[in-house]
């Protein structure tokens, strides 16, 4: 049986690894136009918190940084090249940029019920909003420990890539 890499809370924190559902998220028109005025629509995505405890705990945030996270069939929906064979085991090993997988909080073993996590897609919501919602969702599902080290270890390697211009050439 495999180990969860989820576990239960009712409380009202946030730490780093919460999976907060149907998260409502401002849209910005892409022509949006400084000094103006305008209505911003919301579209709820479900989320997962990426910043550290830690900087939550001491309310060091204004604003808490959120990546999306849809199921493989959803994703697979909008991206038909990942229905491909061989394609999510390249994401296992971490072989596709910018996508990282977590089991189902509720169907851990069945893989086509994982999370993807798209690092591409990042939003950010007042700390004070994101604890009201979290608190209106009651019970919910963060991330254990070391799923969440591993977890945020992906990211950081997503964002610490370095193009070079050249290398040194291969050896033959």
């Amino acid at each position: 049986m495999m180990e969860a890499f989820w576990t239960s809370v009712s409380d009202g924190t946030l730490r780093q690894g919460d999976l907060l559902l149907r998260c409502p998220v401002p849209i910005l028109p892409p022509d949006l136009k400084v000094d103006v005025t305008i209505s911003v629509a919301m579209r709820y995505h479900d989320v997962v918190v990426i910043n550290q405890s830690c900087d939550l705990e001491q309310r060091k945030v204004r604003g808490v940084a959120l990546l999306s996270v849809t199921s493989v069939p959803e994703f697979e929906k909008n991206n038909p090249v990942f229905a491909k064979k061989g394609r999510w085991n390249e994401v296992l090993k971490g072989r596709a940029e910018g996508l990282h997988l977590l089991a189902s909080p509720v169907e851990p073993e069945d893989n086509r019920q994982a999370l993807v996590v798209d690092f591409r897609e990042i939003y950010s919501l007042p700390y004070d909003v994101l604890t009201a919602h979290a608190a209106s969702l009651g019970p919910r599902w963060r991330l254990r420990s070391p799923y969440l080290e591993h977890f945020s270890q992906a990211f950081a390697r997503f964002f610490m890539r370095v193009g070079l211009p050249s290398t040194i050439p291969e050896f033959r």
